[in-house]
């Protein structure tokens, strides 16, 4: 019997199982597929605070991009503190950039639209301006799984951490309306704890356990190019409509230009999101667009080659708040998901406000805005 169960061995889950076990609990990981093969797997390993509305997800973010800064010092995470930049094609959304970076109140330059290139030499000539926000960083998405579930099982003398993946969780075993483990294709297995860390199938996990939770899949295509012999971006650059995106609750196709380099040479062009299920079928026309966007704001891109892409399921929740804590519908359960796009960079501070509630230490940030029965207060 383990002290908790972690459903999900995506970078959240990861993350669960790392701060449990550095608690001193016991901690078995399952998951249906290989270690980030969900979600995690089709991400660009983003770590912003730049895109984050002030309140509840900020506070999140800010205490998660600390906790990767140490996490960073482990090693093999490839970490990079590259600072994000946000650009403004007209004046206009010049002044709302720096009005939303003045109510976030985090660290970040206001800069002028001449001044551009002194931070991304190859920038599109004629943006009025942007932002500068240093503390926005990148990670390996599947290394940082991968490297949690190592210094997890590690352990510092602590709690233990098994994983078992091609386990598929079927339902829960519950005793007096209290989870007390899971059942899977591969038989039962008790904890004194569950935690649903599924990404975007936390909805069909909760509802195992006869809870709902509204978490739906919202599909996204990133491009990769061929690698390049020097490095052509510097920070994570994207436009103002991609903040607009992010907030958004439409179902129909949304596309900004969100550009980035990685430590392989290779450029990541994004962002797209549309609800349309679980259907993975390549959208050329969508494609397209994202090239045609990248390339506007960095036209050296055009004589670049685009050698694949792929796609991935954010998982959203009505608020665009992830789902936090114990499921006062049943003792026992606690949600780790819905995190939308920003589950890599918020998933230490997940993990390690769960590991406090499950020792009975009192968590660090107020977990109320994430509440798992929220939904239904407000219905």
């Amino acid at each position: 019997m383990s002290d908790v169960i972690v459903v999900g061995a995506g970078v959240v889950g990861a993350a669960c199982a790392y701060y449990a076990a550095r608690a001193g609990l016991d901690v078995t990981v399952l998951d249906r597929g290989p270690v980030a093969g969900g979600t995690t797997g089709s991400g660009e390993g983003n770590i912003l605070v730049s895109d984050k509305e002030p309140g509840p997800e900020l506070e999140l973010a800010l205490l998660s991009n600390r906790l990767w800064r140490e996490l960073s010092a482990l090693g093999g995470f490839e970490f990079e503190a590259k600072g994000g930049l946000v650009v403004a094609e007209t004046d206009e959304i010049q002044r709302q950039l720096v009005e939303l970076a003045s109510k976030q109140d985090v660290e970040h330059a206001v800069v002028a639209g001449d001044a551009l290139r002194d931070y991304e030499p190859h920038l599109a000539a004629g943006l009025a301006g942007g932002v500068h926000y240093p503390q926005d960083a990148q990670v390996q998405p599947m290394l940082a799984a991968a490297k949690l579930l190592e210094h997890a099982a590690e352990s510092y003398g602590h709690g233990t951490v098994r994983l078992r993946t091609g386990v598929t969780v079927t339902g829960f075993t519950l005793s007096g309306g209290r989870v007390t483990g899971v059942r899977t294709d591969r038989g039962d297995l008790l904890g004194g704890a569950v935690i649903n860390a599924a990404g975007t199938w936390g909805g069909e996990v909760a509802a195992m356990a006869g809870v709902e939770l509204p978490v739906l899949p919202r599909r996204g295509f990133i491009l990769v190019t061929e690698p390049l012999a020097e490095p052509l971006i510097r920070h994570k650059v994207y436009t103002a409509a991609y903040v607009t995106n992010v907030a958004s609750d439409s179902a129909g196709l949304e596309t900004s230009a969100v550009v980035e380099g990685t430590p392989a040479g290779t450029v990541l062009i994004g962002a797209s999101r549309e609800r349309v299920g679980f259907d993975r079928t390549t959208s050329l026309p969508v494609l397209g667009r994202l090239a045609a966007q990248a390339v506007a704001l960095f036209p050296a891109l055009r004589d670049v080659r685009a050698i694949r892409s792929y796609c991935g399921f954010r998982p959203y929740c009505p608020d665009h708040l992830p789902v936090i804590g114990e499921d006062p519908r049943v003792p026992g359960l606690y949600h780790a998901c819905g995190h939308e796009g920003a589950g890599i960079g918020l998933a230490p501070a997940t993990g390690h406000l769960l590991a406090q509630l499950l020792t009975g230490a009192g968590p660090d940030l107020d977990l109320r805005p994430f509440r798992p029965g929220r939904f239904q207060e407000s219905s």
